[in-house]
């Protein structure tokens, strides 16, 4: 990781009492006790109509692939909704060209009511690699979100432990598409 590492954080959820903010911001802060700088990207407050080609700049459109382009890394939350990943974070992919994910370390999470969210990081994944981003291969699936979080934070020791690794993977992993060039100019250390 050098020492500018930029990571941000996608948010998926509209919900004010959101558990899928709650740890994208968990993850964001162990991405910042790694090193990186760090800014949430909260969707609610982004003026992102469906997309239409089109209207491809449309409203807040080309601000947010702007900043999708500038960061090193991205932590990718959402909550599911009826097995997949939700609306807002598809509209915010569809505002994005492939060169704005592009060798981008992005690690995933999803929150659900009930059981785990399984297909809806899938589902991200599969998206991701179309982006050619580069999904990590550890992702954190929140499941029974009424359990998961109280008070704004999250209760679940386990959970809370794996969303911290998730971040601070995302800023340790940043720039992995550089890892052949860096290895083999002797940027990388030996195991």
């Amino acid at each position: 990781m050098t020492d500018r590492t930029h990571v941000v954080g996608l948010c998926g959820s509209l919900r004010d009492d959101s558990g899928t903010r709650i740890a994208v911001d968990r993850a964001l802060a162990a991405a910042a006790a790694a090193g990186a700088t760090t800014e949430l990207l909260d969707l609610r407050e982004w003026d992102l109509p469906l997309f239409d080609a089109d209207a491809a700049d449309a409203g807040d459109g080309p601000e947010l692939a702007a900043r999708i382009a500038a960061a090193d890394g991205v932590v990718l939350g959402t909550p599911m909704y009826h097995g997949t990943y939700a609306s807002p974070v598809k509209t915010a992919l569809d505002y994005c060209d492939i060169e704005d994910w592009a060798g981008t370390t992005v690690g995933l999470l999803a929150v659900a009511g009930g059981g785990f969210p399984t297909p809806a990081l899938e589902h991200l994944r599969a998206a991701c690699r179309e982006l050619k981003a580069w999904p990590l291969p550890t992702q954190v699936a929140i499941p029974e979100s009424w359990a998961a979080f109280e008070d704004g934070t999250v209760a679940d020791a386990e959970i809370a432990e794996r969303l911290d690794d998730l971040g601070g993977d995302v800023a340790a992993y940043a720039g992995v598409e550089d890892y052949p060039e860096r290895a083999a100019a002797g940027g990388l250390a030996a195991d």
